[in-house]
């Protein structure tokens, strides 16, 4: 059963002018093909990547549209945050011993983990932009820190549970002929205050392998513990009850929206792809990234330096000779957004 939503936000400006769009969560029950995936996708696919050679960095691969779901990356990561049917953050806040949030947090950190969609990808966010929702008491904010490598921080409070979490991801994914794997960096700090308590969590890689055949592997629906001590086996995780038949954002206070946010960002160009109009979500796609490489370009004659709004940046390099990018909130709080999740 396709179970999508799409909720788009338009004003009267002399006329109509979309506001923002805002698509269903991926999920369980996401349903891509029959709204508006492009056909004969693995042909496009291999079309597109003929000329690429294995072992390539994709993430200066800049995607057509009919290659695009209508949301941005940054919007990917805040739903693993603030879209599912079981509230298990604040499971792991009220455990009543340190091993049952622990349990808890595990079973939070994979609920975290989305189905990957064969063949397309979210947006990459552009320097900036941004995405704020509110779920409840939860309020989650994340911003583009970086283009270069591609980092994303995010913010997220609960002042009535007193949980905190900041997280610092880039991913990198590679092209290796027959699959694209993607190495995902950087941390994730969840803080239960009330206990004192911090835990750092790292992301697994991704897999899409399109041959043979496409395919996505990984957990199961259902994850389990067992002690060993007594045999006990106790369920910890169900797909199907956290991360299916979720309720897709809305836009609360239109006002209250940036310019920089990502359902506004891209209004365009998802309205162009769930319309199906290629040619004009491509127009739309252009102009955005051309727009940005041109305040790149002024940036660089200047001599100045991208700073971001809502978070401090830094790296250093490890023994590996990678470097580690961290991020810190600029604000001890995150305030209520412009965009809730219906409860």
């Amino acid at each position: 059963m396709n179970t999508n939503q799409v909720n788009q936000l338009r004003i009267e400006n002399g006329g109509e002018d979309l506001v923002a769009v805002l698509t269903s969560p991926l999920s369980l029950d996401y349903d891509l093909g029959s709204d508006y995936r492009a056909p004969n996708l693995l042909h496009r696919i291999l079309g597109l990547l003929k000329n690429v050679r294995p072992g390539s960095d994709l993430t200066r691969f800049s995607l057509p549209p009919i290659f695009n779901i209508p949301k941005s990356q940054l919007q990917c990561y805040g739903e693993s945050v603030y879209c599912y049917n079981d509230d298990m953050l604040t499971r792991c806040a009220n455990g009543e011993t340190p091993l049952e949030r622990f349990i808890s947090v595990v079973a939070w950190s994979i609920s975290t983990l989305r189905p990957l969609m064969f063949g397309v990808a979210p947006y990459n966010p552009i320097l900036g932009e941004t995405h704020h929702v509110s779920r409840g008491n939860l309020n989650v904010l994340l911003e583009q820190v970086s283009h270069h490598p591609p980092v994303s921080g995010l913010h997220a409070t609960n002042e009535k549970d007193n949980i905190e979490m900041t997280w610092c991801q880039y991913a990198i994914p590679k092209f290796y002929g027959t699959s694209v794997e993607t190495q995902v960096l950087g941390k994730r700090q969840l803080k239960l205050l009330n206990n004192g308590e911090t835990y750092v969590m790292n992301s697994p890689n991704l897999v899409i392998k399109f041959l043979p055949c496409p395919m996505w592997s990984g957990w199961g629906m259902t994850v389990s513990i067992k002690d060993i001590s007594n045999g006990k086996v106790t369920v910890i995780y169900r797909a199907k009850d956290v991360i299916s038949a979720m309720k897709t954002p809305v836009v609360k206070d239109v006002k209250g929206l940036w310019a920089s946010e990502s359902a506004v960002l891209w209004a365009k160009v998802s309205e162009g792809i769930l319309n199906k109009s290629w040619d004009k979500a491509m127009d739309v796609k252009t102009a955005i990234e051309d727009k940005e490489r041109e305040l790149v370009r002024n940036r660089i004659s200047k001599g100045e330096a991208w700073v971001p709004k809502h978070f401090v940046l830094s790296n250093c390099k490890e023994e590996t000779g990678e470097w580690e990018w961290e991020v810190k909130p600029k604000h001890a709080k995150v305030p209520p957004a412009p965009i809730v999740v219906p409860l």
